[in-house]
């Protein structure tokens, strides 16, 4: 498989770009790794209500892809991330996140158990190097599979529809399952939206075949295929974070105590002290209890989508920032995801923002009253229900 890159886009085409191209009416697109990624293919409304009313197919393949082998995997894995990968089963997946020796949170992925001592982690921030060096003193073979690896996320209430009528039986895949379909094809039960939804992974000069296959799965389904912007409202929606957005990863801070642990992320589920050592253990120790801020979720008052703004605590003193803000469309509600500062993450009462709007040229202020949220904004039961319904 050669890699080229198009000069029009300055970008590397991904193993779908041709589809997707045929598609970008709006001709919407913007660097993901250095690859050519829709941002928008038509419109944003149209594509987020496909996705939460129909089926959707996004092109993930530009995430970063490593096949982890070797004798000691699951004990190098376990050395690295903050979790207790044992505990994911062969044919499961595992959501997790690593840390410097700081306990400072590196980047989050997904951990693909595809047999004894056979893994590939998927995430957002380039890793070899960092993979590598973890590996030293290991038996393992670590291998970037970015390249020759592509992904597709097919989600939606008729997704499971949409891979019934392609002829693919995953009736039986729960929530975090995968199965290996052929020596070409995995499915996984997973996804960034919290809706029912797969992703597909396949072998990348195989792509476009499996496109299509889809595509006609989904005649009758109201398949659309969709940019990153409707992605993203539904990924706010169920409350899941962005790296470079809602967390910056420590190696990617250009200042000093830029970084967040764990815990000020909301992620200390994710941390297990039980397992043994594992990088940033004896840090994160000593910070568990005494965060600097917290990443909450909030409803925010009115209509007017909150990103960026400012959070003051009565008023009186600047005490945070939100992060991922928008009027929900499903949810009907005004949503958002900040960093509070301590203490007054802990109380999180009488906190506002400082919302800004542009109004016949010219801008107004209000301050908008937060209220904390504990769970998703947007949770259905169809994303979890097995088998899935049809519709």
């Amino acid at each position: 498989m050669s890699i080229f890159t198009d000069p029009k886009l300055g970008l590397i085409p991904g193993p779908f770009h041709k589809k997707l191209e045929e598609q970008n009416r709006a001709q919407n697109w913007y660097d993901w790794a250095g690859y050519a990624a829709p941002g928008v293919l038509d419109s944003v409304e149209f594509e987020y209500f496909a996705l939460r009313n129909q089926a959707s197919l996004f092109d993930i393949s530009p995430m970063h892809k490593y096949r982890l082998t070797g004798p000691d995997t699951t004990a190098m894995l376990n050395r690295l991330v903050t979790r207790d990968v044992r505990k994911i089963s062969v044919g499961r997946v595992g959501y997790a996140v690593w840390c410097d020796e700081e306990g400072m949170v590196i980047d989050d992925g997904t951990l693909f158990h595809l047999g004894d001592n056979d893994w590939r982690l998927c995430c957002q921030e380039q890793m070899l190097t960092w993979l590598l060096d973890a590996a030293w003193g290991f038996d393992v073979s670590v291998v970037d599979e970015t390249h020759s690896v592509a992904g597709l996320s097919l989600q939606g209430p008729t997704s499971y529809a949409v891979l019934e009528a392609a002829g693919l039986d995953v009736s039986k895949l729960k929530p975090f399952d995968l199965a290996q379909i052929d020596h070409s094809l995995m499915i996984s039960r997973t996804g960034f939206t919290g809706d029912l939804g797969y992703e597909l992974w396949c072998d990348w000069d195989k792509a476009e075949a499996l496109w299509d296959r889809i595509w006609k799965g989904g005649e009758h389904q109201g398949l659309r295929a969709i940019g990153y912007e409707a992605v993203n409202l539904a990924r706010i929606e169920a409350g899941f974070l962005t790296a470079g957005v809602d967390f910056q990863p420590v190696h990617a801070t250009e200042r000093l105590h830029r970084g967040q642990t764990p815990f000020e992320l909301g992620l200390g589920r994710l941390v297990d002290f039980n397992k043994g050592h594992f990088n940033g253990r004896r840090e994160l120790l000593s910070k568990r209890e005494s965060p600097r801020s917290l990443l909450l979720r909030f409803d925010v008052e009115g209509f007017k989508p909150s990103e960026g703004s400012l959070i003051y605590n009565r008023r009186k003193k600047e005490v945070g920032h939100i992060t991922s803000g928008i009027w929900s469309p499903t949810a009907k509600r005004n949503i958002a995801l900040a960093h509070v500062r301590m203490p007054d993450a802990g109380r999180s009462s009488g906190l506002k923002a400082e919302i800004y709007t542009l109004q016949e040229g010219k801008w107004r202020t209000r301050m908008a009253r937060l209220t904390p949220v504990t769970k998703a904004f947007f949770a259905p039961p169809r994303a979890r229900a097995t088998p899935p319904a049809r519709t």
